[in-house]
This record gives structure tokens, sequence and C-alpha cells, in this order.
């Protein structure tokens, strides 16, 4: 009995340790898309900065793209939470869409 408890203690203490590890590489693209939709946004800034408006429209484009693949998933490697925050995200993005005419 106390080995039966033992192991079954040592199992569920492995498989929580494990569970995060084996659930971050499903989650490494969908970091990285994130990460490309930060550096998509300081590169809107500046060619807004600069008066392009067409290429900062294509730009807004391409964050909103990088956005629905990351929340996408997100959403595939269970971490939902992430993907209801990346939401907003989008939200706000319409918003700079409205904000600087892009149709």
């Amino acid at each position: 009995m106390r080995h039966t408890l033992r192991l079954t203690l040592a199992v569920g203490l492995a498989l929580s340790v494990a569970a995060p590890a084996l659930a971050a590489p499903a989650c490494i693209d969908a970091q990285r898309k994130v990460e490309e939709a930060a550096a998509l946004r300081n590169q809107f800034r500046q060619e807004a900065r600069l008066g392009n408006h067409d290429r900062a429209c294509d730009t807004l484009d391409e964050i909103g793209d990088r956005y629905a693949d990351a929340r996408d998933a997100f959403e595939d490697c269970g971490a939902g939470t992430v993907a209801i925050d990346l939401r907003s995200e989008s939200r706000a993005l319409r918003a700079a869409t409205a904000v600087n005419r892009c149709d």
C-alpha cells in the first residue's frame, strides 16, 4: 500500500513537472508570432511618423495576420487565456486601422 501511494505521488509529481515542458514547444510558434507582431508595431509607428500611409496600412494588415495566427496557435496549445488577451489586441488594432483611415 505504501509503495503504491509513493509510486502514485511520484508519477503525479513527474507529470506536473513535465506537462509545462511538453506544452512549451507547442506554444513556441505562437510566442514567435506575438514577437513578430510587436516588431511590426514598431515598424508601423515609423511608417506613420514618416507619413507613408500606404505602407503603414499594409503593416497594420500584417500585424492583424500575426495576431490571428498567434491566437489560433495559443488556442491549439491550450493557452486560452493568452488567446483572449490577443483578442483585445486585435480590437486595439482595428481601432488603429480606423484612426489611420485604412480600409
